[in-house]
């Protein structure tokens, strides 16, 4: 298996993965071609060096991972980075191969390189599976998430 950075011609299995989930299917529009708007944010991603969009190949070279890894700079921490990471996702076929634990070592790792202090997600509280696998691999519940949609 190899992580590399996500490339043009990468992303409709990526939207694919995106939305193939029971909330993925409310939050993507997949088809092919792929709307614009994914093209412009993936030229955004990969123009910002904050911004790590990776996908993880099978010996054969099949994408069957994706995440997202972003570096936010800030004043606290004295001046600390802090990593995110979002849109995780195995491809449904190898679901239970044990890769999601791979992917997140690869980004505890990738983050430490990169020096920040700490690496957090949000997940959705409609998925409790998740939450037990992160909470699995040292993951902690130190606040109450908030957002507002537009």
């Amino acid at each position: 298996m190899n992580f590399r950075k996500a490339q043009k011609a990468d992303l409709p299995q990526i939207i694919a993965m995106l939305a193939d989930d029971a909330l993925g299917k409310t939050r993507e529009d997949y088809r092919l071609p792929l709307p614009e708007k994914y093209l412009t944010s993936f030229q955004n991603i990969i123009k910002d060096s904050n911004q790590e969009l990776m996908v993880l190949e099978a010996d054969n070279l099949e994408i069957i991972g994706t995440m997202q890894l972003s570096f936010i700079q800030y004043l606290t921490y004295q001046g600390g980075i802090r990593a995110q990471i979002e849109a995780v996702r195995i491809r449904n076929d190898r679901r239970g191969e044990g890769l999601g634990k791979t992917m997140f070592e690869w980004a505890i790792k990738r983050a430490r390189e990169r020096q920040a202090h700490l690496l957090q997600l949000t997940t959705d509280k409609k998925r409790p599976d998740a939450i037990k696998f992160y909470e699995g691999l040292g993951f902690v519940k130190t606040h109450e998430g908030m957002k507002m949609h537009f």
